[in-house]
């Protein structure tokens, strides 16, 4: 499945020249930190079968080769989200590509097949301040010669929903916590200093410490504490552990645009966002109501998706497809070649 080296004893004495791959017991202790981020290394070691100063020393190997990540953001209702596809001349393509992945409010860049070559990924404060940073910011860069945006609605699977598939069933039942409480029926607000920090923080790093937390928020621990907690039960705020597509064994995304009848949605969407190598299935406002993207062993793969997406629903009807040349930046983490982490531009909402 992967391009995973051989376990090796745990001992950084040992690690060589392949010590910028993903092992299989890597793989165990990314699994394990995307069901519960912010677990105690205690819990997550006792899952995965050894010892929490060895899986902290892994976790420290790994991300700092920027193999796998922990984040944070907020989610719908909290903001609204968009999805724009670019076109522009082929010969500022990698220019018009770096100035989007400085800029905070475009969380994600992707490089695609089509006649759109860029897919980005936008979070605003409501739509007003979508379509400013659209029209006024995005669409007026030079050599820009289209644009299309779609606007999230409602949201089956996410990043933070994807498993590597590396542990059993019984580990993973371990790992979780209690069940979470409904998502909010009510857009939260973000606002004030304190708020901002909180998310800014947690976007570097998911696992920092409430003690780390409260420092960067001029708030108290425990109040730091309390807030942290709301916002992952209710789902206000989303964690997430990302990891190195490339090197893991996933270097493919497909992704989908498609149409499916209103009263079929969420049973669809429910359904393609069971699929093991669906990352994202999200309604949308658009010229298609429904958008999927996979991570796929090799461009093969996207067939047999395809087979399993109609499964799921016979009258799924796919109006576009692309993959993604190379991933420039996700979810505020730049990326290198194999999908790296290299940087991180902290995620800012437009206003």
């Amino acid at each position: 499945m992967s391009p995973v080296t051989s376990e090796k004893p745990d001992s950084d004495a040992t690690a060589g020249p392949d010590s910028a791959a993903l092992r299989e017991s890597d793989l165990a202790l990314i699994e394990a930190l995307q069901v519960d981020p912010r677990a105690p290394w205690t819990r997550i070691a006792s899952a995965v079968g050894i010892d929490a100063t060895t899986a902290a020393r892994r976790w420290a190997r790994i991300s700092s080769l920027g193999l796998a990540w922990l984040t944070a953001y907020p989610t719908v209702p909290a903001t609204v989200v968009g999805y724009l596809d670019l076109a522009c001349r082929p010969d500022i393509l990698t220019a018009v590509a770096d100035e989007l992945c400085r800029h905070p409010s475009v969380f994600s860049v992707e490089c695609t097949t089509g006649q759109h070559q860029l897919r980005l990924s936008l979070i605003a404060n409501d739509l007003a301040a979508l379509d400013d940073l659209v029209s006024t910011t995005l669409g007026r860069l030079p050599g820009i010669t289209a644009t299309h945006l779609a606007i999230a609605t409602r949201l089956y699977r996410e990043g933070s929903g994807w498993l590597v598939h590396a542990l059993t069933p019984q580990q993973r039942t371990a790992l979780r916590a209690c069940p979470a409480a409904p998502r909010p029926a009510t857009a939260a607000r973000w606002e004030g200093a304190e708020a901002a920090a909180l998310v800014r923080s947690l976007n570097a790093d998911a696992r920092r410490s409430y003690a780390d937390l409260a420092r960067d928020c001029g708030m108290s621990e425990s109040a730091v504490r309390r807030r942290v907690n709301r916002l992952a039960t209710t789902h206000e705020l989303l964690f997430r552990c990302d990891i190195a597509n490339g090197l893991a064994g996933w270097p493919v995304i497909a992704t989908y645009y498609a149409n499916v009848r209103s009263d079929l949605m969420d049973q669809t969407g429910r359904a393609l966002a069971a699929l093991p190598d669906t990352r994202l299935c999200v309604a949308v406002a658009g010229d298609h109501n429904l958008i999927i993207s996979a991570w796929l062993p090799n461009p093969a793969g996207c067939a047999d998706f395809e087979a399993r997406m109609a499964a799921c629903q016979p009258l799924l009807e796919i109006t576009n497809r692309s993959i993604s040349t190379r991933t420039r930046k996700r979810m505020g983490r730049l990326l290198g070649p194999q999908g790296v982490s290299i940087g991180h531009i902290p995620i800012t909402s437009a206003a």
